[in-house]
């Protein structure tokens, strides 16, 4: 029987699992398919206290866990199943075998939508990110032609942020308007250096060959012209999904399924929580994560405490 069990083990997870084995309740965190989360997928992350010369993604998650480790957390490299939160003890399935716990702490983060064109996947890390706040202002960026790509509140997010850096932010969307807020759409048009392109999907990211993103190939949806923007980055901004695909109907989430939490970081269950991007549509950040995977490791140890054993 484990005290606490965290599904997830990114900047929320490791957290939580150093605050809870601290307190002494031996945590057992599932690392899942994509051990330390999102940020491993990012080359040097600026914006994490601590660090003024910055830090690799995959460094600061394994320095994370290193430390968790350090008073007694551990790990199992597995993948949660299924999960049965309708008794006590929670029951997971984790590799085929069962897992029993008094608490839970959902982590699983959340997975950039991706666009699913050549040369996407291929210069990730090399000129095609998912979040203009960690990687907008890294000197490969700076004072060159950057590609946004979405028409929502959070590609403009992107394409204002971007601005302080790039010579000119071509805003790509494949409609002839922006999805976004008015207000968002007014500060967006309004800016000299966002340069909307309407009715355009991107088609391809080169070049593969040179190791780095030289532009894109683009496809008018209307007429099907093709044509070819120079550009340093790819920014890409279409939305994000979270990882809570297994538990539908067991715990409340909204329509897009992110977690509600209910008491802090309880869910509508009460004993399983929730921290991080999996619950979180609006700041998404790492330290922001971190910080509510602090505040569900101290609302389950305050939970255990409360419980006849």
């Amino acid at each position: 029987m484990e005290n606490v069990v965290i599904i997830g083990s990114g900047c929320a997870g490791w957290t939580a699992a150093l605050y809870t084995a601290r307190a002494q309740l031996s945590p057992l965190v599932i690392a899942g398919v994509q051990p330390g989360g999102l940020l491993t997928t990012t080359s040097i992350v600026e914006n994490f206290p601590g660090f003024p010369e910055g830090v690799d993604g995959y460094e600061l998650m394994v320095r994370m866990q290193k430390q968790a480790e350090r008073f007694g957390a551990r790990i199992s490299h597995g993948t949660v199943e299924s999960v049965d939160f309708s008794r006590k003890p929670f029951s997971l399935v984790v590799d085929g075998e069962s897992v029993q716990a008094r608490t839970v702490i959902l982590a699983t983060g959340a997975s950039h939508k991706h666009l699913g064109v050549p040369g996407e996947d291929l210069l990730e890390k090399k000129g095609v990110t998912y979040c203009a706040t960690c990687d907008g202002a890294l000197p490969v960026f700076r004072q060159k032609p950057l590609v946004v790509v979405g028409g929502g509140d959070s590609a403009c997010e992107e394409a204002l942020y971007l601005t302080r850096f790039a010579s000119v932010v071509h805003l790509v969307h494949r409609r002839e308007s922006l999805r976004a807020s008015r207000i968002m759409a007014e500060r967006v048009l309004a800016h000299p250096k966002i340069k909307p392109i309407w009715n355009t999907e991107v088609t391809g990211i080169l070049d593969v060959a040179q190791g780095k993103v030289t532009g894109v190939q683009l496809s008018n949806v209307k007429n099907g012209g093709q044509s070819f923007l120079e550009c340093a980055g790819v920014f890409i901004a279409i939305g994000h999904g979270p990882n809570t695909g297994i538990f539908k109907g067991q715990i409340e989430m909204d329509e897009q399924g992110f977690v509600t939490p209910h008491q802090g970081s309880m869910t509508s269950v009460p004993g399983v929580f929730v921290a991080g991007d999996c619950s979180d549509r609006v700041y998404r950040q790492a330290i922001t994560a971190a910080g509510a995977g602090c505040a569900a490791a101290i609302d389950a140890e305050r939970f255990l405490a409360s419980q006849p054993h």
